[in-house]
């Protein structure tokens, strides 16, 4: 059964936006039931490439784009079906980027084994280490090589390179998987893949 309702025609738009405009709450609604296709529409592009979130959470996330964007819609923003939906995608989208963000951040700190004082050490404290002690820097020296002697054994060349370019091995500036998917010619979502698959290499090396 289709729960959505039909979009509003052209007139009924223009009149539901004044009313709205003029202080009527409920023409606000309206817009936004009348809305929800769109988001509908929009949610299953996402669901088909992030296959781990259901319709559902897309659908109630894109939920508050559109009514971020019918609140925020003036006639100087153009069509506002095409103004809202592209505050559907953006709302997404940030959803989408700070869970990966969360998720890159998990696996970075989470403990990958523990040094020869068994101290427990993550990928974050070898790759972002930035100690200015130059005698501690000297006692550590052969163990860092050990490491690096380690990434490269586990790693094959396109996952070291990935791995350099995104954590600034080698003295490379550390830039972003975009950056990277640009850099090498090669899909974001793939940079991703091998970049996941590389550290989870690295972690089970480690242990």
């Amino acid at each position: 059964m289709n729960i959505f309702f039909e979009p509003l025609t052209k007139e009924e738009e223009e009149y539901y936006l004044k009313q709205y405009k003029d202080g009527d709450q409920r023409a606000k609604e309206i817009l936004i039931e009348r809305n929800l296709r769109l988001v509908a529409y929009i949610a299953k592009r996402y669901v088909k490439n992030e296959a781990y979130r259901s319709l559902e959470d897309m659908i109630s996330v894109g939920t508050i784009g559109l009514i971020k964007g019918i609140i925020s819609f003036d006639e100087n923003k153009g069509k506002l079906s095409t103004y809202i939906a592209r505050c559907i995608d953006n709302e997404i989208l940030m959803m989408l980027r700070g869970e990966r963000k969360k998720s890159r951040e998990i696996s970075m700190y989470e403990s990958i084994g523990s040094d020869y004082e068994g101290n427990v050490i993550s990928l974050i404290d070898i790759m972002e280490s930035d100690d200015e002690n130059i005698d501690v820097q000297i006692e550590v020296r052969e163990d860092i090589e050990k490491l690096n002697k380690i990434i490269k054994q586990e790693l094959n060349a396109r996952e070291y390179e990935i791995i350099k370019f995104r954590y600034g091995l080698e003295n490379s500036k550390e830039i972003t998987q975009r950056e990277v998917s640009e850099k090498l010619g090669i899909s974001r979502s793939y940079v991703s893949r091998i970049e996941k698959k590389a550290l989870e290499k690295l972690k089970k090396a480690m242990e």
